[in-house]
């Protein structure tokens, strides 16, 4: 029968990734729904440590900061309305001044740096192509944080542009820890501020430069999330009511293709234990004194302690332990 539909099957990736792998996700929210899956499912991750960026060049950047775990030139930092930012990093990075601002960001940026020395994969996630230049310094910016347009020249990046900005980027990385890993994705974020055809050159522009990333560097691998979006998904249902973000139901459903294209078997079967233990936890019961309630507290305790000699369930087995009842002689 005719399905009416293009279904994207899970490959095999040639990067099999385990539950004890590190893995840091960067770039647009899309790393974030697919960082905090990861996370919630025991899976050490660090997830956009340096908020939401979206261009490549901004974020092969933020990146490198953290590589090189170093301060943050003094030019990037600026003021509005008595609150300091940096033009390199998202508008949650601010202050009440410089100074704390720069320690928020060293703070982040060490942070960064040691989970990013073992990490076994990071993930990239670029968002648009769509750039914007600072007038006074010729200087990429990530985020432009609401001052005025006359400050900057809008422009859009060529593959040539992402692709080297990716080598120099790739290069140093892989000095820093050589066993780590690049996957890349596009975002299936709509970028409709800049228009449905600037959107859709955008697209195109990171596609075929991730096309040629993975094609010319070892060790990196194309994700297909935003062909899964609009060739598979490919329906007005699967967004969000801003017609820009994709729904939960489309975020869990790229989240299992990728489980089946990356996590070895054993990590999937742990998935599967722990999405039902995960409902368990969740359960709010009418009575919770009951027997039965009760009962079903101790089992899946039981099922806790068998779990944590594999990953840390201490905050879930504490939890549950504060609802138990003693036993009534």
């Amino acid at each position: 029968m005719n399905p009416f539909r293009t279904v994207i099957n899970p490959g095999v990736s040639k990067h099999t990734l385990s539950l004890r792998d590190k893995i840091v996700t960067v770039g647009s929210c899309f790393a974030e729904a697919i960082g905090a899956r990861l996370g919630a499912n025991k899976v050490p991750t660090l997830t956009n440590p340096f908020g939401v960026v979206y261009n490549p060049q901004s974020l092969h950047k933020a990146v490198l900061y953290a590589v090189y775990n170093e301060p943050v030139p003094e030019g990037t930092f600026l003021e509005r309305e008595g609150i300091h930012f940096s033009y390199d990093f998202h508008s949650s990075f601010f202050a009440g001044s410089r100074g704390d601002l720069r320690n928020r960001i060293a703070d982040c940026l060490g942070a960064t740096h040691h989970f990013l020395k073992d990490a076994h994969a990071v993930i990239l996630t670029y968002g648009t192509a769509w750039i914007y230049t600072r007038n006074d310094t010729g200087e990429v910016v990530a985020n432009c944080h609401k001052m005025p347009s006359r400050n900057f020249t809008k422009s859009i990046l060529s593959v040539d542009e992402i692709v080297t900005s990716f080598g120099d980027f790739y290069k140093r990385l892989k000095e820093f820890n050589p066993s780590c890993v690049v996957i890349l994705t596009v975002s299936p974020v709509r970028h409709l501020r800049d228009t449905i055809e600037g959107n859709g050159l955008s697209k195109a522009i990171l596609r075929a430069a991730c096309g040629t990333i993975a094609a010319s560097f070892q060790g990196v691998e194309y994700y297909p999330a935003y062909e899964i979006m609009m060739d598979d998904l490919r329906d007005y249902r699967f967004y969000k009511r801003d017609m820009i973000h994709p729904t939960e139901e489309a975020e869990d459903y790229i989240w299992e293709h990728f489980v089946a294209t990356y996590f070895n078997s054993e990590t999937r079967a742990f998935f599967d234990e722990w999405k039902n233990i995960r409902a368990a936890l969740s359960h709010r019961p009418f009575h919770p004194g009951s027997a039965s309630h009760q009962s079903f507290l101790r089992e899946t305790l039981a099922k806790l302690e068998r779990l944590q000699q594999t990953v840390n369930v201490e905050e879930e087995m504490r939890l549950l332990r504060g609802q138990v009842e003693p036993h009534r002689t």
